[in-house]
């Protein structure tokens, strides 16, 4: 159920495949706590049903026909219809890090196990954009490292001087965020109520323009909050 509702999270699944877009809709729906609102079988459907059934969440394949993923993504995050969690091989390719740029929540890999999507879904829903550790800190890793990281036109690196506009626990947060930790970690870290550091996630993503908690910690890892190395 959603914190917010006590209802069912509704989720939109966008697959190409109908095989395996048929498994993914046969696993949600054995969660009592999850419903299946509609099925996209590629990019512009996922757009239009997303529109239209204003879905919690959208699982969203990267590689679609008409339109990819990674646009779909970015139509749906720019117009807040609903977090976007990615499904994707990890090859560690344009469309991952263009996911990432787009705004999704996170990422999971197609070949995970029954439990741990429905985990995943119901932690997106939750507000937690970071999930599955293994992929997520590998990505951050990958896309904060210089050497292999794809990026846009324009500096190689954030400029420091973004971070002026946070709060002292503010950077804090951020700070967990490059690490990982989810809001219950994090409250935990910093004693205080998981509330509270929902509220300072929320305002500084505000300030700082991102999109994500992925964003976010990608954005801590350049940055070096929270290790010694930023100021």
């Amino acid at each position: 159920m959603t914190a917010a509702t006590g209802r069912p999270v509704r989720v939109l699944i966008a697959e190409d495949q109908s095989a395996v877009r048929a498994g993914l809709a046969l696993i949600l729906r054995s969660a009592p706590d999850i419903d299946v609102a509609g099925e996209a079988a590629d990019g512009e459907e996922a757009v239009r049903l997303a529109r239209e059934l204003r879905p919690d969440l959208v699982l969203m394949d990267i590689q679609m026909p008409k339109l990819d993923g990674v646009s779909a993504t970015r139509a749906i995050v720019d117009e807040q219809l609903a977090d976007v969690l990615v499904l994707t091989t990890f090859d560690l390719d344009e469309y991952v890090f263009g996911a990432l740029r787009a705004g999704a929540a996170g990422f999971l890999l197609k070949d995970s196990e029954a439990a741990a999507l429905l985990d995943a879904v119901r932690t997106v829903a939750a507000g937690e954009g970071m999930i599955a550790p293994a992929v997520t800190r590998r990505l951050i890793a990958e896309f904060a490292n210089p050497r292999t990281a794809r990026r846009p036109a324009g500096p190689s690196a954030p400029d420091p001087a973004v971070l002026d506009t946070l709060t002292r626990r503010e950077r804090e947060v951020l700070g967990c965020l490059g690490r990982g930790l989810s809001n219950a970690d994090i409250a935990e870290h910093l004693a205080m109520a998981e509330a509270t550091v929902k509220t300072h996630v929320s305002r500084l993503l505000g300030k700082l323009e991102l999109r994500s908690r992925v964003q976010a910690a990608v954005l801590a890892q350049e940055l070096g909050v929270g290790d010694g190395r930023e100021g």
